[in-house]
């Protein structure tokens, strides 16, 4: 099995980085604005979610530089 990322599997990591960015800025935002209580929750959990997921996809992007 392959260790890298081929340069194509690159740039649709890159394009959910950068999809992954703005559904957390969006819930942060909108999160400042809600005034429903489950509501907040929800994105509160989402924006919790949202970093996690962007933690690990600069995590394949960091991994695919220490091996090239």
């Amino acid at each position: 099995m392959t260790k890298s990322l081929g340069l194509h599997e690159t740039l649709e990591v890159h394009e959910l980085l950068t999809f992954k960015n703005v559904c957390l800025t969006k819930s942060t935002t909108m999160s400042g604005l809600a005034q429903d209580e489950e509501l907040k929750a929800l994105l509160s959990t989402d924006v919790s979610t949202g970093k996690q997921h962007i933690q690990q996809l600069q995590g394949f992007l960091t991994n695919r530089r220490e091996l090239s």
